[in-house]
């Protein structure tokens, strides 16, 4: 039987926003939760970060340079290596369109700039907890998997 992991690592989050003051506020939103923040200011060095080193949750602006954030989440979605991280587009756009077109591209979740605290931190806590019982179950059928193999 697999033994459960009790030393939780902190969960990492990739901050992705052309504007640094955008992404000192969001760093500074998160500040005293348990998390490890990088980030990124063009959609080319999101996916390179992102190939680096997989983080567990994506904030992703929309107008970036180099590659739109649609972009990058499309490619991510599309990368059976990334597809299962969230992502949660955080965009001063906020028309139906917009919102349709970040979904359409596979993202997980949408908030508009300017970003309330409360909200930013409730949403990534639950994207967050989703990636973690996601991750969990898929180690568990793996196991599973294995161990019934090892019968046949």
């Amino acid at each position: 039987m697999p033994v459960a992991d009790t030393t939780q690592k902190p969960s990492k989050i990739l901050i992705a926003d052309d504007d640094p003051l955008n992404c000192e506020l969001l760093e500074a939103y998160l500040e005293g939760e348990h998390y490890q923040v990088e980030t990124a200011d063009n959609g080319q060095t999101t996916l390179d970060r992102v190939a680096a080193g997989q983080p567990d949750l994506i904030l992703l602006d929309i107008m970036m340079p180099k590659l739109s954030g649609y972009e990058v989440c499309k490619r991510l979605k599309a990368d059976p290596k990334t597809k299962d991280i969230p992502i949660l587009m955080v965009t001063a756009l906020a028309e139906m369109g917009d919102i349709e077109k970040a979904v359409n591209a596979g993202a997980n979740d949408f908030l508009t700039k300017p970003v309330n605290k409360l909200e930013l931190t409730v949403r990534v806590r639950s994207l967050l907890n989703n990636r973690h019982m996601k991750t969990e179950l898929d180690r568990l059928l793996a196991y599973l998997n294995e161990v019934d193999g090892q019968h046949e």
